[in-house]
C-alpha cells in the first residue's frame, strides 16, 4: 500500500474512531540527520546561546540549536555574517551583544515576511534589524504572524510580539536538557469539527535533548508543563511503531495542525497527521523537513557530497523533485512561504529563495542564520 493510500486510509479510520471514542490533544518537536548524508541534519541542540547546527559536512548553520554541535567561543556577531557562538555552561545566562550589528549589505526581506535569526539578540526582518533584547535561537512564528516563539539565552522557551516586546516565559528547561526548534500548532475547528469533539489547538512543539537522547515535546503556547508527544502509526494491517527517540526538527503545516519531523537514527522524514487522532509514519529519506498548508513537503538530502533541497508532492508521495540539482555548496534549513510558492533556505554565504516548483535561487540576504516566514 502506498504512503498516500495509507494517509487516506488512516484519516478515515481516525475520523470514525474519534466519533466513537473522542479525540486526544497530541503534541510534537528538532533537526534530523539523513543517515545517508544530509549534511545539515546532524545538528544537536546546545544550551549555550546561539549554538550552530553543525553538519556532517561543510555546512555549519548558526542561529538554531544543533544536535551534535559543540559551541565555539565567539566575538560579537554582525548582521551580515554568521554569528560565532559564546561558550557557556548549561545553567549560565548567555552573553549578549551590547551594540546593534551593522546592517547587512544585502537585505531584501522588506515586504516578504521572511525573517532571519542567527543566535544573537538581533533578527533581520522587513528590510531592517530588530533588537529583541535577548538572545533569539530558532525563531518561529504563529500562523497569523502576530507572535514569535524562540529559545532564549538561558535555553528556555519564550514567546513575544514581533518586535520582541511582551515576552512570556512559556516553560523552563531542566538543568542539563537542551531545547530547540519550536514550531506552532494552531487550529480553530469548524462547527462540524466541534460537533465531533475536535479541540482547538494552540501549542508549541519542540525537541528536547536529554544528554544525547532526542524526544519531541509539546506545551500549550500560553505556558505549562511540557509533555512527550505521542507518535502514532499508519492504520495498516501490520503497523510498525514509530521511533520514540531520535526525533527532531518538527514543523507544523496545514490548517489541521499536521506536522513533519525527522529521525536522526534512521535518517527518515516522518509525517504526523493530527486531525481527530494521530496517524503517521515515514515518508522519505531526508532531514530538516517543512510542510506547507497544502501538505507538500520540502526537505534536505545529500547528493554527491552536498546537501540538496527536495520536494515531495502532497497528492503523490512517490513523486520527488530535486530543486537544486546543480548545487556546489550545502543548501539547508528550507522554509515554505505562507502561500507555499516560495522556499527560503540557507547557504554558506547567506539566505536564498527559489520558487517551490523549481528555478534559479536568488540571494536575499548576506546574514547567515535560520530563515522563517511570518504569516
Amino acid at each position: 500500500m502506498s504512503a498516500h493510500a495509507r494517509l487516506r486510509r488512516s484519516a478515515a479510520v481516525a475520523f470514525v474512531s474519534a466519533i466513537t471514542a473522542g479525540s486526544a490533544l497530541l503534541l510534537t518537536a528538532c533537526d534530523p540527520s539523513d543517515a545517508d548524508a544530509a549534511k545539515a541534519g546532524t545538528a544537536t541542540p546546545s544550551r549555550t546561546a546561539g549554538p550552530s547546527h553543525t553538519a556532517t559536512g561543510s555546512a555549519t548553520p548558526a542561529g538554531s540549536a544543533s544536535a551534535s554541535a559543540t559551541p565555539t567561543t565567539a566575538a560579537t556577531p554582525t548582521a551580515s555574517a554568521p554569528a560565532q557562538q559564546p561558550s557557556a555552561s548549561a545553567s549560565a545566562p548567555a552573553r549578549q551583544p551590547s551594540a546593534e550589528p551593522t546592517k547587512a549589505a544585502l537585505n531584501l526581506t522588506k515586504g516578504t515576511g521572511l525573517t532571519i535569526s542567527n543566535g544573537t539578540r538581533y533578527v533581520v526582518m522587513d528590510g531592517k534589524v530588530v533588537d529583541f533584547g535577548t538572545v533569539v535561537r530558532d525563531l518561529a512564528w504563529s500562523p497569523d504572524g502576530k507572535h514569535a516563539a524562540f529559545v532564549d539565552g538561558n535555553g528556555n522557551l519564550e514567546t513575544s510580539d514581533p518586535d520582541g516586546g511582551h515576552k512570556v516565559l512559556v516553560a523552563t528547561a531542566p538543568a542539563g536538557v537542551t531545547w530547540s526548534h519550536p514550531t506552532w500548532q494552531v487550529y480553530t475547528p469548524t462547527a462540524e469539527d466541534q460537533s465531533y469533539g475536535v479541540p482547538a489547538k494552540n501549542n508549541l512543539f519542540f525537541t528536547a535533548d536529554d544528554h544525547g537522547t532526542l524526544r519531541l515535546l509539546g506545551v500549550p503556547a500560553t505556558g505549562g508543563t511540557p509533555a512527550p508527544i505521542r507518535l502514532g502509526t499508519y492504520a495498516d494491517e501490520n503497523p510498525v511503531p514509530n521511533p520514540a527517540t531520535g526525533n527532531l526538527w518538527p514543523n507544523v503545516g496545514t490548517r489541521n495542525g499536521t506536522a513533519v519531523y525527522a529521525n536522526k537514527g534512521d535518517g527518515q522524514v516522518y509525517l504526523r497527521d493530527d486531525y481527530l487522532r494521530q496517524n503517521g509514519g515515514p515518508v522519505t529519506k531526508g532531514s530538516q523537513p517543512d510542510l506547507d498548508d497544502e501538505g507538500d513537503i520540502v526537505f534536505v538530502r545529500s547528493v554527491d557530497g552536498h546537501s540538496h533541497l527536495f520536494t515531495k508532492d502532497r497528492d503523490d508521495r512517490s513523486a520527488e523533485r530535486d530543486l537544486t540539482p546543480h548545487a556546489t555548496v550545502d543548501y539547508t534549513e528550507p522554509a515554505f512561504s505562507p502561500d507555499g510558492r516560495t522556499i527560503a533556505f540557507r547557504a554558506p554565504d547567506g539566505i536564498y529563495t527559489l520558487p517551490a516548483k523549481g528555478g534559479t535561487p536568488t540571494k536575499v540576504s548576506d546574514t547567515v542564520g535560520l530563515p522563517a516566514y511570518r504569516g
